[in-house]
């Protein structure tokens, strides 16, 4: 009986016995054996035949005043095409397979000449109206001759001007050269934003962007092919933009041009 009685009273006494520590040697070892067989902690630096590079997705790229690369689209989904000619192309700097940082460059680049254009194309009218009062006939003619009249020490500041405004803009547009990047943009540049706006005339939403810098690109390239209609008339006849406006007038007038 007594027998029985303890075999029946033994596990509720077991019950409330502190449980037995695990040994400190074992546990240590189990878990260096689990730390030797985890896999090595995936990096953004880890070769493309690691399991974790290969299933990683890629990042979006980031919106730059509103336009995010559109890998189908014509010039990436840039604004600029504008109808009737829509995207017009014909020698395929912008076709698909050119790489994005080449359509970047070219937009930079077609954005620059623009402006640069249309500041010479106001200097043109501007410079042969104003020469006679502004250098008192010192500057005269044509304005593709009036470069070299300028007086040497403006001439130098003019230069260190343009040098030091292309200096800003590689700084803040370009990644530093190296062997491996060679003319390359910034991934956080805008084709043609330098961040000067001292009119305020940048739209902050993204339609608006697009519609002005259609309007900048259009406006500048026909500046550009007027400059250049500019440049090689006077190369040609040697005389101001005024003066050949007023032999062709007399011209189709039916007067002499050639009278004084």
């Amino acid at each position: 009986m007594k027998l029985s009685l303890a075999l029946v009273l033994l596990p509720v006494g077991n019950a409330f016995v502190a449980p037995r520590a695990a040994a400190p040697s074992l546990a240590r070892s189990t878990t260096e054996d689990v730390e030797a067989e985890a896999p090595p902690a995936a990096s953004d630096d880890s070769p493309l035949t690691t399991i974790p590079s290969r299933t990683r997705k890629p990042r979006k790229p980031a919106s730059l005043n509103g336009w995010v690369p559109d890998y189908e689209a014509f010039c990436y989904g840039l604004p600029g095409s504008l109808a009737p000619l829509g995207d017009f192309d014909p020698l395929g700097f912008s076709q698909r397979g050119v790489p994005l940082n080449d359509v970047r460059r070219y937009r930079e680049a077609e954005v620059m000449h623009g402006r640069v254009a249309m500041v010479a194309a106001v200097g043109y009218l501007a410079g042969e109206a104003a020469s006679p009062v502004v250098w008192n006939g010192a500057v005269t003619g044509p304005a593709n001759d009036q470069l070299a009249q300028i007086p040497g020490p403006l001439f130098g500041v003019l230069t260190l001007a343009i040098g030091v405004a292309e200096t800003f803009r590689a700084k803040r547009g370009w990644v530093e050269p190296s062997a491996d990047e060679l003319f390359e943009l910034r991934a956080s540049y805008y084709p043609g934003d330098l961040g000067w706006d001292p009119a305020g005339l940048k739209p902050r939403d993204a339609a608006d962007f697009a519609t002005m810098a259609t309007k900048e690109l259009q406006n500048g390239r026909l500046a550009m092919i007027g400059v250049a209609g500019m440049c090689a008339q006077e190369l040609v006849n040697h005389k101001t933009i005024a003066e050949t406006a007023d032999f062709y007038a007399k011209y189709f007038s039916g007067a002499d041009p050639y009278s004084a």
